[in-house]
């Protein structure tokens, strides 16, 4: 088993809700200790109606960052597609300082190829193949990690990069370059399957890959099923809520367990 800690995750779905119902659920997720709040990248709601009540989520993050002090914060995940290289790293630096409050940044780069079309086709971007839009994260990563070094004021800490996916020629061969953190849907045989496929790459590209924190999606699984993931190695657990009423009654179950797990 991992030793590093176990984590909760909360991403607070920015669809069918009105602004201040997520500004509060934030808060309270803050207060309530949860280590992460994750929104999403996506421009209209990804179920229920499909020209429903939705917000962006950049912005949103910078609102969250200024109005929160203790969780991390970050898009599960942001679309690479949408926003030049450059300037997603410059937005991200800009978040992590207003999250720090006059310590360190709490702000994850959590990114991403984008899959949704409806969003690329309704703004006008091209939404191309499945491995084109890989091979623009691949080469979106170095843009954006060099900016870091450069801009002035720099990031107030070495921002964590979170990768969502579970290719495996492609995806995870990323994720071992750049990756601090893997998010995925995975069960516990398809997980430790493609830990193997991750170590491979890791060896590929000279880099242990046991840096590398495991994130996995609750969804509706239960704990036992967790503490079976938690036991090949994911360690970051994310529940999703759905607005307008954010039930917060799940998020406080999940953070007990958590606390059993420290």
């Amino acid at each position: 088993m991992t030793t590093r800690p176990v984590r909760l995750g909360v991403q607070l779905r920015p669809q069918h809700t009105p602004y201040e119902r997520i500004r509060d659920a934030a808060a309270e997720l803050d207060e309530l200790g949860v280590d992460v709040i994750f929104n999403w990248d996506h421009f209209y709601p990804l179920y229920g109606d499909p020209n429903g009540l939705h917000f962006e989520s950049w912005t949103m993050l910078a609102a969250i960052a200024e109005q929160t002090t203790r969780a991390e914060l970050g898009a599960l995940v942001n679309c690479n597609s949408y926003r030049n290289a450059n300037l997603q790293a410059d937005m991200a630096r800009t978040i992590d300082h207003i999250s720090a409050k006059g310590g360190t940044g709490r702000f994850i780069f959590g990114t991403g190829s984008g899959w949704f079309e409806r969003d690329y086709v309704e703004y006008g971007f091209e939404f191309g193949t499945v491995g084109g839009r890989l091979d623009a994260l691949a080469e979106a990563l170095p843009v954006i990690r060099d900016r870091w070094s450069q801009l002035n004021p720099a990031p107030t800490r070495d921002i964590p990069i979170l990768i969502g996916g579970g290719g495996e020629k492609k995806t995870l061969r990323i994720v071992a370059q750049h990756a601090d953190i893997w998010h995925s849907f995975a069960d516990v045989p398809t997980l430790e399957r493609k830990l193997g496929i991750l170590a491979e790459h890791g060896a590929d590209v000279g880099r242990d890959v046991s840096e590398v924190e495991i994130s996995v999606e609750l969804r509706e699984r239960t704990m036992q099923q967790a503490d079976e993931l938690h036991a090949v190695g994911a360690t970051l657990f994310t529940l999703g809520l759905d607005g307008p009423q954010f039930d917060m009654a799940p998020v406080r179950e999940w953070l007990s367990w958590r606390d059993g797990h420290r």
